[in-house]
């Protein structure tokens, strides 16, 4: 993790994180808005313009005195390399409403404020496997706790043999660095993580 930085969202500017998510594969349509969706909402139902939007009003990118932010960007040597989702879990809709893997065999308020979540963490084009994705797992435990969260879940996979798409949940290895530990396994390739502050 040597010479990665990471900084709340909203004091990145929008170019950066534009930079992160490229103009082309999964990040550059996606957005980070799979676990935004609104009732009624299908991802295909709208471009990817308006996805970007989306995620430029969540982040406040360009504005450090914003009272919220989205998530987390990675930088390496200053340029712009990595993404983390983390925010109040009710704050993805789709996650709370429909993901069978985040409840499968838990109790949980879905709706409690006060655990928050990772909901995606992508690492820029030729920035892989250097650190970054840890670097932001391990920065969201105290920007969850600094912005009172009680705690912090991930979702992550346990294999590597996966396709590219799947990887933006993080690694399981990638969590348990940072504090995690494993509270469900609902299916045999995710788990569900958690630290408690």
């Amino acid at each position: 993790m040597s010479g990665v930085r990471v900084v709340p969202a909203n004091e990145a500017t929008w170019e950066d994180l534009e930079t992160v998510f490229g103009r082309r594969g999964q990040g550059s349509r996606c957005w980070c808005q799979r676990y935004k969706l609104a009732p009624g909402e299908r991802f295909a139902g709208f471009p990817a313009e308006e996805r970007a939007w989306r995620l430029r009003q969540q982040t406040g990118c360009g504005f450090p005195e914003a009272e919220q932010t989205s998530g987390l960007v990675a930088y390496s040597d200053d340029a712009p390399a990595g993404w983390c989702a983390v925010e109040p879990r009710p704050a993805y809709d789709s996650l709370v409403r429909h993901s069978r893997v985040a409840w499968l065999g838990r109790e949980e308020e879905k709706a409690d404020p006060s655990v928050w979540a990772v909901a995606c963490v992508f690492t820029r084009a030729g920035f892989r496997r250097q650190g970054v994705s840890r670097a932001l797992v391990a920065a969201a435990v105290p920007f969850a706790r600094s912005r009172g969260a009680r705690a912090l879940e991930g979702y992550p996979i346990t294999t590597t043999d996966v396709i590219a798409e799947e990887l933006h949940v993080g690694t399981l290895s990638t969590f348990e660095d940072a504090g995690f530990r494993v509270v469900a396994r609902p299916t045999p390739r995710r788990v569900v993580v958690r630290v408690d502050f």
